[in-house]
């Protein structure tokens, strides 16, 4: 069983910053990209950044600049730095990982349940 959990969402002020983690456990043989995703009042879900797994990295226009996602492969972890939010940023962010595991050599996307983010103006 394969799960993914995300973590370090939280209220933050205009202008600040957060770290958002997500992990992944169970029975993986091997992870492609990892991406982060947000979702909330106002917008459906959007991608947010992703990275692959040579560290190519894509974001979105509205973060570029601000965002930086990395990776480490070896934790089955992936990280997203947020500086200088600004509320429109509120949203539910979600991790999603493309993982094979030992049942099937076939690629498949596992996503998180989500972490809030929360930005006062």
């Amino acid at each position: 069983q394969v799960q993914v959990v995300e973590s370090g969402g939280g209220l933050v002020q205009a202008g600040g910053s957060l770290r958002l983690s997500c992990v992944a456990s169970g029975s993986i043989s091997s992870i492609s990209d990892m991406g982060w995703y947000r979702e909330g009042p106002g917008k459906q879900r959007e991608l947010v950044a992703y990275i692959t797994s040579d560290d190519g990295t894509k974001y979105r226009d509205s973060v570029k600049g601000r965002f930086t996602i990395s990776r480490n492969s070896a934790e089955n972890t992936v990280h997203l730095q947020m500086n200088s939010l600004k509320p429109e940023d509120t949203s539910v962010y979600i991790c999603c990982m493309t993982i094979a595991t030992g049942l099937s050599p076939s690629f498949t996307n596992y996503w998180g349940k989500g972490t809030l983010v929360t930005v006062s103006s």
